[in-house]
């Protein structure tokens, strides 16, 4: 079975063509190379505007039927960064240990990890990850929480992700 994995960049200036997404496709590379599962990205680009976001990660859910949804950017202390108030407005679960070793990875490489306040939650079948903005980052965080991201989304019954364990080893309970 093929699993939609939605990728959200949030960025005023993406959106509007000023700048270059270069968080969305950091997440698809990551995913390429981690996942041994048919997926096929579902890529969105909006601003830094709660309905916005809101409103596409409930398209992305219910909709589009993704199982997994990644944002990037939006999760900082500035007025504009509203991904996390989003995120938790559509969820019907929250997940905060996603945040706590996303942060905690992060600060390992730089002190202003701290401001961050990426979360992740679940919408009925769907788990929903905040990200970093910058690439690196986005990497680094990606690879800390994916190894209990297909046994997650199992627990929820989305679809299937198997993962190359030579580059990411998700757990799952012995059968």
């Amino acid at each position: 079975m093929l699993a939609k994995i939605g990728v959200v960049t949030v960025s005023d200036r993406a959106s509007a063509g000023l700048y270059e997404d270069k968080g969305g496709p950091a997440i698809v590379d990551v995913l390429s190379e981690i996942l041994v599962s048919p997926w096929q990205p579902v890529a969105r680009l909006v601003p830094d505007d709660i309905a916005h976001i809101e409103n596409t990660l409930i398209e992305l859910a219910d909709v589009e039927g993704c199982s997994l949804i990644f944002t990037t950017g939006g999760t900082g202390p500035a007025l504009r960064d509203v991904t996390p108030e989003a995120t938790q407005s559509v969820c019907h679960r929250l997940l905060p240990g996603f945040g706590e070793l996303m942060r905690e990875r992060s600060l390992a490489q730089v002190a202003t990890a701290i401001l961050s306040r990426q979360t992740a939650g679940v919408r009925g079948k769907t788990l929903i990850v905040n990200l970093p903005g910058r690439p690196s980052s986005i990497r680094l965080c990606m690879l800390a929480v994916f190894p209990a991201i297909p046994y997650g989304i199992d627990l929820i019954g989305g679809a299937r992700l198997e993962t190359d364990p030579a580059k990411c080893h998700a757990f799952r309970p012995p059968a």
